[in-house]
């Protein structure tokens, strides 16, 4: 005798098929991504928040696999496997299991295994138009399913790439300050360390090492770094090699001759990040900082006033969505608008749904050019739980 399914799943199947009927008739296609994927792609682009909770095994012939944390990756998989060329605009959805691990085996809100409902739109030249339709999408599906008290929070990782594009600083800097930009404790500690001493902290042999290095001769550079390694009984061992490894010391070295970042530059950074205030007041914030600094960010700011006012036209009342500067620190990939739809005071318990632009993430996967992307993802399980649970 077949056991007949429990209410909770007859209802997150409900709800399931409700969800994918309205993204079918806003003509996304529905795609079924592997489980199984390849662990390199996700360890390699995803943040260290996802990162430590993939499960990865290795299989019998020796293949590192992990099982998905996530369907953003499968999912470009599956387009690249259509349109290698990456040269077709294409909607698709899907709606299925993801795992990760939950410290202490999780709970409703934090389950291991749990379902992902999402939207990918790729190739959509039309940027703001593209945000805004995949922004909509997801809150009008969640709005849908039932829930009502919940709060938009969007952050803009392109705003921020201008913001360190136009500060007064070496070029290299302004590249360490956006790579680590998704690691918030290591870029307090890169801030502090281009405030204080640029080049890190060296003594003794190592000091001397640097000293005698030339920023213009990288071939006389390798030969001094691979001598001193030996002199010192370092083996050239593990993943980094001689090259990589002097071209690091040639960047503390040109470092070490650069002043330090000013307390004023410090403080324009800091301030930066600190925004979080309605989307249009934040923007115009932005504005002034940016002017009474001497800042050219009239084009990125132009972009962003662009989007809000098509996420107006999606139906989103704008101005009830705060903008995060900071915002869009989790997943490595994002170029660009990123959102969150949330339950206010309930931590990542109450992260609803979210997504954003990955423009990079194609070209990563074996595309031939950066291809432009937006995508979305719904914690179903989360949505049902708390329209369940009141917050509707």
């Amino acid at each position: 005798m077949v056991a007949e399914p429990t209410a909770s799943y007859a209802a997150l199947q409900a709800q399931a098929n409700a969800i994918t009927e309205l993204f079918n008739a806003q003509g996304y296609e529905l795609v079924a991504p592997a489980y199984l994927q390849p662990a390199d792609l996700f360890l390699d682009r995803m943040g260290e928040a996802i990162r430590g909770r993939t499960y990865v095994f290795t299989d019998l012939d020796g293949e590192e696999l992990c099982l998905r944390p996530d369907v953003t990756l499968p999912a470009c998989r599956v387009y690249l496997e259509r349109h290698p060329l990456a040269d077709v605009e294409a909607r698709l959805c899907y709606n299925g299991p993801v795992f990760r691990y939950q410290p202490g085996g999780g709970d409703e809100m934090r389950p291991r295994e749990f379902r992902q409902a999402g939207i990918e739109y790729i190739g959509g030249s039309d940027r703001p138009g593209a945000e805004a339709e995949v922004t909509g999408l997801a809150v009008a599906a969640v709005r849908d399913a039932g829930l009502k008290a919940f709060s938009i929070r969007i952050g803009d990782l392109g705003l921020f790439a201008a913001f360190v594009a136009a500060l007064d600083i070496p070029e290299r800097w302004r590249l360490r300050l956006h790579h680590f930009f998704w690691r918030p404790p290591v870029f307090r500690n890169l801030l502090r360390q281009l405030s204080t001493a640029p080049a890190g902290n060296m003594d003794g042999d190592d000091a001397k090492l640097l000293a005698s290095l030339d920023i213009d001769d990288a071939e006389g550079s390798r030969a001094r770094v691979a001598a001193h390694l030996e002199g010192a009984g370092i083996p050239l061992e593990g993943s980094r090699t001689l090259v990589e490894i002097t071209d690091r010391l040639l960047d503390r070295a040109a470092d070490a001759k650069e002043q330090p970042l000013s307390e004023a530059t410090v403080k324009l950074i800091e301030a930066y990040l600190a925004i979080s205030e309605p989307a249009r007041n934040a923007l115009d914030r932005i504005a002034k900082d940016a002017n009474a600094a001497g800042l050219g960010m009239d084009e990125a700011l132009s972009a962003a006033h662009a989007r809000l006012d098509r996420l107006g036209e999606a139906g989103i009342d704008v101005g009830t969505v705060t903008f995060s500067a900071e915002f869009g620190r989790d997943l490595e990939y994002y170029t660009g608008h990123v959102f969150q739809i949330e339950l206010p005071g309930r931590g990542r318990a109450g992260q609803i749904a979210g997504g954003g632009r990955y423009d990079d993430l194609l070209e990563s996967l074996g595309a031939p050019r950066s291809t432009p992307a937006v995508g979305s993802a719904i914690h179903t399980e989360r949505l049902l739980a708390a329209v369940r649970g009141g917050a509707a």
